[in-house]
């Protein structure tokens, strides 16, 4: 794992969550895009060299509307950059980690994801990320 490639936060209200966080960044969205697969629209914002993705659900039975049921809107994931996605894959799973997707999916911003499960990586939500190239 390189770096943090970004924090994804759940909401409730992506328009109203943008206008929120240009006036918090200073500086809007630079990229809006919804992700069928994962059933969410999304959002980025650059703060200096951190990224920060917003997520709404685009259905009622996706993963963000069920966190957002759960618990609310908050802190839904920390994605990490990795060169190689599928060798990441195969090591975290050697190390008794819970992959939840053993392939890797085309996710927002041009990349690769794949995630692990929060029972094994203490209630935090891990996602790997890969540019496609």
């Amino acid at each position: 794992m390189k770096k943090i490639e970004h924090i994804g936060i759940a909401v409730k209200n992506l328009e109203k969550s943008n206008l929120l966080f240009e006036k918090l960044f200073g500086v809007p969205a630079y990229k809006q895009e919804e992700v069928a697969s994962e059933s969410v629209k999304t959002s980025f914002f650059m703060n200096g060299s951190n990224k920060i993705e917003l997520l709404e659900a685009t259905n009622p039975e996706s993963p963000i509307a069920k966190f957002l049921e759960k618990k609310g809107e908050g802190i839904h994931h920390i994605a990490f950059d990795v060169e190689d996605i599928l060798s990441e894959i195969e090591r975290l799973k050697a190390e008794g980690f819970i992959v939840l997707n053993e392939t890797p999916k085309k996710g927002a911003d041009n990349k690769l994801v794949a995630f692990l499960h929060p029972k094994s990586t203490n209630g935090v939500l891990i996602e790997l990320c890969q540019e496609i190239k």
